[in-house]
């Protein structure tokens, strides 16, 4: 846009340049080959100068003009009648209308930029005769009045549209460029939001988790365990630590980093049910494939969490963890025989919301189920 921006601003410097331009050249030319007298000469000299007074105040020294229609039009009004005077004293001025021409199609709207052409168009047929010529030469004025308003007009029309796109067209760049701007905007803060949702999760998955594991533990230490609830204390206080690091960082949950879901799965049961007490069973179905790492990541974290509202809620003797591997999606299904509760009542909890929000973001789909006095399932499914 800017390289753009910069060829029209040359364009338009040249195309005001060559009004005075081919003034100067042609009262050089008229002075050269002239025959007039001094008296007329001066005459012509004083109209000329008035021709550049007139270009100069009305187009040149005041730009912020060129977007009032009402001075554009007393502005190409006074200078066809300039060029009418001028073109009638001497021929040779003929060349002057081009600048009528430019003038007309920069400053006038619409019907006017042709009235303003086709009387300059005339004006240019009466100069080149010397007026209106006698009765044998009018065909050829008449005819040679006929191509310069054709001409003219189809240029000028030419001109016109061509100008038009070029305009339409930068204002679409601009637009574009403004959207483009406006969805990069866009695209930051949704990559903020995301962030900010990616923290939240894995603050609640771990640190909050490990931090209660740490009070439940510490609570219920007494004379005759202390030592071994200390101890588990100490080691989920470690555990959470590189968590802490590890999601900063946004690296994968260090039971991923040497093991398959399935295995990172078992690990996970089994660390939870050394420290809660419950038994979890850990069944796959399916044939086992390489997935996406955000897709693991996701049912790792979302057995996380389901194993920890388990502890926290339900109640359980026994719970079950079932990975399916399907033609086109993978399920994780977490499912608990504790007291349940009622999907009526909205949770004041942060734990569904993450873990549907986990799924979502891969396009997946958390559902769940649950009946008070009958446990609770939950099942997320994500293409595989």
């Amino acid at each position: 846009m800017a390289a753009l921006d910069r060829w029209e601003r040359r364009l338009a410097f040249i195309a005001h340049v060559i009004p005075y331009f081919v003034l100067t050249v042609t009262t050089v030319m008229y002075t050269i080959f002239t025959d007039h007298t001094a008296s007329e000469r001066w005459i012509t000299y004083g109209v000329v100068a008035f021709g550049y007074a007139w270009m100069a105040w009305w187009f040149t020294l005041h730009p912020a003009w060129h977007s009032r229609a009402d001075l554009m039009a007393v502005f190409v009004g006074g200078l066809v009648v300039f060029y009418g005077v001028l073109g009638l004293r001497d021929d040779l001025f003929g060349a002057v209308s081009y600048a009528v021409y430019i003038y007309a199609s920069a400053c006038l709207r619409g019907r006017w930029i042709f009235i303003a052409v086709g009387v300059t168009a005339v004006l240019a047929t009466f100069s080149l005769f010397g007026g209106y010529p006698p009765p044998e030469a009018r065909p050829a004025f008449w005819l040679l009045l006929l191509i310069f308003l054709v001409v003219a007009c189809t240029f000028t029309f030419v001109g016109h549209v061509t100008t038009e796109q070029a305009r339409l067209r930068k204002e679409l760049l601009e637009e574009n460029e403004g959207l483009h701007a406006q969805l990069l905007v866009q695209a930051h803060e949704a990559g903020v939001q995301d962030e900010r949702h990616r923290m939240a999760g894995e603050i609640h998955d771990t640190l909050a988790q490990g931090l209660a594991g740490i009070i439940t533990q510490l609570s219920a230490a007494t004379p005759a365990d202390w030592e071994r609830r200390v101890s588990v204390a100490a080691s989920l206080a470690r555990s959470n630590l590189a968590e802490a690091r590890r999601s900063v960082h946004a690296l994968r949950p260090p039971a991923l980093d040497s093991a398959a879901l399935h295995e990172a799965l078992g690990e996970v049961a089994s660390g939870w049910s050394s420290v809660s007490g419950v038994p979890v069973s850990v069944t796959l179905t399916g044939s086992v494939r390489v997935m996406h790492p955000d897709v693991e990541v996701a049912l790792l974290r979302t057995a996380q969490e389901a194993l920890s509202n388990v502890a926290k809620h339900a109640s359980a003797t026994r719970v079950g963890l079932t990975l399916s591997y399907m033609e086109d999606v993978v399920t994780l299904d977490v499912r608990d025989d504790g007291v349940g509760f009622d999907l009526a009542v909205p949770s004041s909890g942060f734990g569904l919301t993450a873990m549907r929000h986990r799924v979502g973001r891969l396009s997946g789909a958390l559902f769940v189920e649950s009946e008070i006095g009958a446990g609770t399932a939950i099942s997320a499914r994500v293409p595989a």
